[in-house]
């Protein structure tokens, strides 16, 4: 009886990791600072900055989970998330705040533009009590700037 616990806990424990190794994140990362230019049914041309970032601790397997943020010209800060199958990306953020929340909702394609940067075109609805707008957005990852390191 001893043995036959034993073994089921050796068994369980052996279990838990190979489901633990399955579940690992194996998709791309698209984090980083993104410049996009859009256009809107109601709005017009605009342009904003998108920020992705990465959430390890949930994103698993084929699916990448990121927090979302869009800022706009004169600084306002729209947050949201993400979540990425493949190249899909679908998008989400608080238009409003309070117990009256609407939300932007997007879906985008990914492309690799480089070796080390992504774009992404975004469609997407957002709702009002006029029926909504709609509009898409191309997205393109800005480069980071290298910060070198000056010898006396």
């Amino acid at each position: 009886m001893k043995n036959m616990l034993l073994l089921t806990l050796v068994s369980g424990m052996f279990l838990s990791q190979i489901t633990e190794a399955k579940s690992k994140f194996r998709g791309a990362d698209y984090s980083g600072v993104y410049h996009c230019k859009g256009s809107n049914n109601k709005v017009g041309d605009y342009e904003v900055q998108a920020t992705l970032k990465l959430n390890r601790l949930i994103s698993h397997a084929n699916f990448g989970v990121y927090d979302f943020n869009t800022e706009t010209e004169n600084a306002f800060v729209y947050k949201g998330q993400a979540i990425a199958h493949g190249s899909k990306l679908a998008l989400t953020f608080n238009l409003s705040g309070g117990n009256a929340a609407e939300f932007s909702t997007g879906i985008a394609d990914v492309k690799r533009v480089s070796s080390t940067s992504w774009a992404y075109k975004n469609h997407y609805y957002e709702p009002d009590g006029n029926g909504g707008d709609y509009g898409s957005e191309y997205c393109v990852m800005k480069k980071i700037a290298k910060v070198s390191k000056k010898g006396k």
